[in-house]
């Protein structure tokens, strides 16, 4: 169905379009002199009127900022943006909104989605110049909005608070809490100036790793109003997101590459159009469910992938073990143990293509070492099939290392360029995916390895940052860089096309790049690669903020050195996501391997539930030095949650606030062949209490089974 609704005449009253679904929907507001604004946002049964400011921001070249700032918000051309006409429509549980509006030579088409069940709006900006001049873009905010009750009297930041993440490699997805009102925005009097502020509290991410840095999402919350959102910006390249203060409340922008951060600008000629990134806004009573709507909106918009639901084990045979020096000899005994505990993917990792040695600077023709496979290649390859398990194989498509000879064979037009000069980062040229020399290269490459060796499995990773991006072909380097992110995701689309059941990990030096526009077409991420499995856990706690549980890869790599509780402390980190491990297998006891069996037993048990439940974190967010950390995942009539304990603290106390009132069982799902620790249960409260072992360094997952508590019965139950 599609309704086209124009612009109101000069004696109707001034508009108010209310669109959305049961669970979440946006009020907009227009009139002749004012641009269009989302004026409330109504999550289930309450509106909560916000902060007013033009949902479409615009910066040129030759229209700047009123007042002047460094602001995505507050736009000339978002002020003078007037109302030509909205269209709905809905189709298969999806309903799309697309608000028309124009200044001078440039008309905007917002686009808004929003889905059946999900409690989330995504949101993208197209402009085209309706003009005969040339329109020079320095940013165009995907998302423009304010958050805060737009009828406060009082301080409108002072109850609300962001949750923001920092990565770093070997330290990814570390999540903080920070009220608003404090030294980010210190109370400035700006009332008494008749202007809005200048300043906002940002983060950027230049260049291709998306998640190196800042992550591209957060929540902003506030207990006192009832009222939290989560966004995600789903770009695999530049991005900016800022929290901003008026006079009148506080918005939130969210946008892909800018002139100020990334080196953008993008120039369009008389009817030329650009269409900035998509990104994603889920609203909620309070922060927990708004990252609820956030995963309910993930798993809506991920690719069909058979892998979706069947989320097979894999076994990859680098982290702590091979670490890139894989051989027959090595390998073969590896496939055995692997296939005995019963993985059903065999990753050969990096190196298996070098014959020197020393491949990080030689790699680009990905054609199988001689002398690693004296057999060839196809003998490992058909070992691992001949276990029942599906081959994969290590990949770094977007890089040819400077020593390899498909560097002078590919023009110099297929790679990253400043200046005419070919881009170098750590002894990489970095493919440009938009030249059709590149992408046939990696075509081929990906279509004769599977052709060749029946694969199934490619395990993709990126370990370079080429920086903003190339000058060649390109209005801005940011710009090059745009059209080279986007070329990569049209790639991987044509690649699974193609490939319609192959199973692709992201990977990026651990998770340089885990961000949507990967993640809605690829299986699983890699969380990291920390080899310190006492670290680790705060890692995988944290990750199902940032993506999927079940596509959260946390490597669990036991080792035949460990004790029986380092052995499933490691098998735990893994457990509540993609089922992901390594390790010297072969040289395990038979009680050690039966550990590492009995785990991927529990995993596979667990993948269904794991792949509908909710994130929730019963110790809050994980710090990176706590003694505890806990991975909660919420199902219909039950919660999972793995716990870890790293110190001398005995014992901890475990949240579960919408439990409270209820009786519940708790029972071991992992291990089963340790002492069980002793809990405590108050219904009173939704507290468990949990006191571990003698061991230092423990873990247990454990499964809270959940029924109302009759008014007779006490509040505590317990169980060792």
């Amino acid at each position: 169905m599609t309704t086209m609704h124009p612009a109101p005449t000069d004696a109707a009253p001034a508009p108010r379009l209310e669109w959305g679904t049961d669970l979440v929907a946006l009020t907009f507001q227009w009139d002749d002199d004012a641009p269009v604004v989302c004026s409330a946002v109504r999550v289930a049964d309450r509106e909560f009127p916000v902060h007013r400011i033009p949902f479409v921001e615009v910066l040129t070249a030759d229209a700047g900022h009123r007042p002047a700032s460094g602001r995505l918000a507050h736009t000339e051309l978002g002020l003078r943006m007037r109302y030509i006409d909205h269209t709905e429509t809905a189709r298969d549980g999806e309903k799309t909104l697309v608000i028309r509006q124009r200044s001078g030579d440039i008309e905007t088409r917002l686009t808004l989605t929003v889905r059946e069940g999900v409690a989330a709006v995504s949101s993208s900006v197209a402009l085209t110049n309706v003009g005969t001049g040339r329109v020079v873009l320095r940013s165009v905010a995907s998302w423009a909005a304010g958050f805060t009750d737009a009828g406060t009297t009082d301080d409108a930041l002072s109850d609300w608070e962001r949750v923001t993440g920092e990565s770093d490699w070997l330290g990814e997805g570390r999540w903080t809490r920070t009220p608003l009102r404090g030294p980010d925005f210190v109370p400035l009097a700006e009332h008494l100036t008749g202007h809005n502020p200048r300043g906002a509290f940002t983060a950027v991410s230049t260049g291709t790793w998306s998640t190196a840095h800042a992550l591209p999402m957060g929540v902003l919350a506030s207990r006192a109003a009832g009222f939290a959102l989560a966004w995600q910006i789903e770009h695999n390249g530049a991005w900016r997101w800022e929290i901003g203060e008026d006079t009148a409340g506080g918005y939130l922008a969210l946008a892909g590459p800018t002139d100020a951060d990334a080196a953008w600008t993008h120039v369009l000629g008389p009817a030329d159009s650009f269409t900035s990134v998509p990104v994603t806004v889920a609203f909620a009573p309070h922060a927990t469910a708004a990252v609820s709507a956030l995963t309910d909106h993930r798993r809506a918009t991920r690719r069909p992938h058979p892998d979706n639901a069947a989320m097979p084990v894999v076994f990859n045979d680098y982290m702590n073990t091979l670490d890139g020096d894989p051989t027959t000899e090595k390998l073969l005994p590896l496939i055995r143990a692997a296939a005995e505990v019963g993985a059903e993917v065999f990753c050969i990792d990096a190196g298996w293509y070098d014959d020197s040695g020393h491949w990080w600077d030689s790699v680009g023709e990905w054609i199988p070492s001689t002398t690693r496979f004296p057999g060839g290649l196809a003998e490992v390859i058909d070992a691992i099939r001949a276990e029942g398990m599906v081959a994969g194989l290590w990949l770094e498509p977007e890089v040819v290392g400077i020593r390899s000879a498909l560097a002078d064979r590919l023009p110099a037009e297929a790679f990253l360029q400043r200046h005419g000069q070919r881009v170098v980062e750590h002894d990489r040229f970095h493919l440009d995916l938009r030249h059709p020399a590149a992408r046939a290269h990696l075509d081929g490459v990906v279509d004769r390895l599977v052709a060749d060796f029946g694969l199934g499995f490619f395990k993709m990773d990126y370990n370079i940052n080429p920086g903003p991006g190339t000058d060649l072909d390109a209005d801005s380097v940011g710009d090059g860089l745009l059209g080279h992110n986007r070329a990569v995701l049209e790639w991987l689309d044509g690649v699974l096309d193609r490939h319609p059941t192959l199973i692709i990990e992201n990977c990026s030096s651990g998770a340089m790049r885990m961000d949507y526009a990967m993640l809605s077409r690829l299986a699983m991420q890699s969380t990291s690669d920390q080899q310190d499995f006492r670290k680790y856990p705060p890692i995988a706690a944290a990750a199902p903020m940032a993506i999927l549980p079940e596509q959260a890869a946390s490597w669990a790599y036991p080792q035949p050195e460990m004790d029986a509780e380092e052995s499933t402390f490691s098998l735990v980190t893994g457990l509540l996501g993609r089922f992901y491990v390594s390790g010297h297998l072969n040289r395990m006891t038979p009680a050690q391997l039966q550990r590492v069996a009995d785990a991927i037993a529990v995993a596979k048990e667990l993948r269904g539930e794991i792949a509908t439940a909710h994130p929730h974190w019963p110790l809050d967010l994980p710090r990176w030095d706590d003694p505890w950390f806990a991975l909660g995942l919420r199902l219909p009539a039950a919660d999972l949650v793995s716990v870890w304990r790293r110190g001398d603290a005995v014992s901890t106390a475990l949240s579960f606030p919408h439990l409270v009132g209820h009786d519940v069982e708790v029972t071991p799902v992992f291990p089963l062949d340790l002492p069980s620790w002793h809990t405590e249960w108050d219904a009173t409260t939704g507290t468990l209490h949990v006191r571990a072992g003698d061991a230092r360094v423990s873990a247990r997952t454990l499964r809270l089974s959940a029924r109302p508590v009759p008014v007779d019965e006490g509040a505590r139950t317990g169980s060792d």
